[in-house]
């Protein structure tokens, strides 16, 4: 495979009773994530795969596989349930990938805050977390399948954001224990914002052992679809339901015509053609929502109490977010998306004005989120008719030119997607001081190539 194959047999020679998985087919699907969303990303990547995958289940197998890798050179690739879009999973240069899944124990929940080891499952948390009447702050679309880890690795926001703002908005992380990469590994509690120095940079900087969580009030949720003819009243109805102070809320989505088209499953709900907006509010809410449906134009289609979603285990919030555009691709496979931030104050202006510029080429999909500042605006998923990668970087600068922010999810380099900046100096110092070797996702960080690994002695 490589010329790190025989340090990769010492490696199984050396901790034979670890749980590994070597065939190749496993191996390759264990190696890629969801990055075929973008033709750019699917391009490069599809052909990229570790040596080899190993699951530990305890600390003590986590540390010995670390200090193994680390005295050998291995790259070690870090990865929960492979539900990210940019391929933060695959390794560029072969290697360990270490599957987090195995270590997932719930630890503790106290009013407020709960912590769990990095492989436990977001809708596992939440069973957890539900019986003192607390839920997670924002999960992902993916939560059934994605874990705590992934997400502080590779998440943005989610189902919830609309109240907390993103995961890296201060108080929602609390703290963490992450262990260093080499051959004595080291294990450190980190709080607050140097926790956060790890926040988003796909595993390339520490391996994250336990997360400490902020919690909210657990609400039962009511689900709504609300259809309208014209893409200004299911906007502004979005955007002022997003702002009732006295609606208590965890997402709104809004879909511009022809978006729900493309969601298959909903079909029954959702007349050809219409603009929509999806929400989850409090059923005590549901009154005053009505009110403002109404007095937009809407129409409400479909409605499912939190009773009614428990007991068909079905929600709505997998067709939020990324799961918008999973059901699309799977359609039409020919889509593909972007990631983009409107100005607080001007989103709903922003919203209109690209939809006048690229209507039909990119296909309106927003989610209301607070920013770090905790003002109100949205987040964009917009589906794009993908043509060239030329034409979808123009599309990218036209979005740039108009004040909207992309975050470019068809790059594999953590500094490229957001925008080609560079890395904090504290974050570069928290690689330095957690993965001195640089075996951590070679590749990702622009200042941390690939290397060739060389073959064990």
């Amino acid at each position: 495979m490589n010329a790190s194959i025989s340090a990769i047999e010492q490696l199984l020679f050396e901790l034979p009773d670890l749980d590994w998985i070597t065939d190749e087919s496993r191996v390759a699907r264990l190696s890629q994530d969801f990055s075929w969303f973008s033709p750019v990303l699917n391009r490069q990547l599809k052909d990229k795969r570790a040596d080899v995958v190993v699951r530990p289940r305890t600390e003590d197998e986590i540390r010995a596989v670390v200090g193994a890798c680390a005295r050998r050179n291995l790259p070690i690739t870090i990865r929960g349930s492979g539900t990210g879009n940019y391929g933060q999973t695959t390794p560029l240069a072969g290697g360990v990938v270490l599957d987090m899944t195995g270590y997932n124990a719930f630890l503790w929940v106290k009013p407020g805050v709960a912590r769990a080891q990095a492989g436990i499952r977001l809708g596992e948390l939440e069973k957890q977390t539900r019986p003192s009447g607390q839920e997670m702050r924002s999960v992902p679309s993916t939560y059934r399948s994605a874990t705590l880890g992934g997400l502080f690795g590779g998440g943005f926001g989610g189902v919830g954001s609309i109240n907390y703002g993103p995961l890296g908005a201060p108080g929602n992380v609390l703290g963490i224990r992450a262990m260093t990469i080499e051959a004595e590994p080291q294990l450190i509690e980190l709080r607050g914002a140097e926790a956060m120095r790890m926040h988003h940079l796909w595993g390339t900087n520490g391996l994250v052992l336990e997360l400490e969580i902020a919690l909210a009030p657990a609400h039962p949720w009511l689900e709504t679809l609300v259809t309208f003819d014209r893409f200004a009243d299911a906007l502004h109805f979005a955007d002022k339901l997003a702002n009732a102070p006295g609606i208590v809320k965890r997402d709104i989505a809004f879909f511009a015509a022809p978006i729900s088209d493309h969601l298959a499953q909903l079909a029954a709900h959702l007349p050809k053609g219409c603009h929509t907006v999806l929400s989850l509010v409090a059923e005590s809410c549901e009154a005053a929502m009505l009110q403002l449906a109404e007095a937009h134009g809407g129409t409400v289609s479909y409605r499912r109490t939190a009773a009614e979603v428990h007991k068909s285990n079905r929600t709505l919030m997998e067709f939020t977010w990324n799961h918008t555009t999973l059901h699309a691709l799977k359609v039409d496979p020919t889509l593909t998306y972007l990631q983009s931030g409107f100005v607080p104050g001007r989103h709903v202006e922003q919203i209109i004005e690209m939809e006048q510029l690229l209507g039909g080429e990119v296909m309106m999909h927003t989610e209301f989120i607070r920013n770090v500042a905790g003002l109100m605006t949205c987040s964009g998923l917009q589906l794009v008719r993908f043509s060239t990668e030329e034409r979808l970087t123009e599309i990218i600068d036209i979005h740039r030119a108009h004040g909207v922010h992309i975050n470019n999810p068809h790059v594999n380099i953590v500094e490229d997607g957001k925008a080609g900046g560079p890395l904090p100096p504290e974050v570069i110092e928290m690689k330095k001081r957690f993965d001195p070797m640089g075996l951590l996702n070679p590749g990702k960080l622009r200042d941390w190539p690939v290397k060739a690994v060389p073959a064990a002695a």
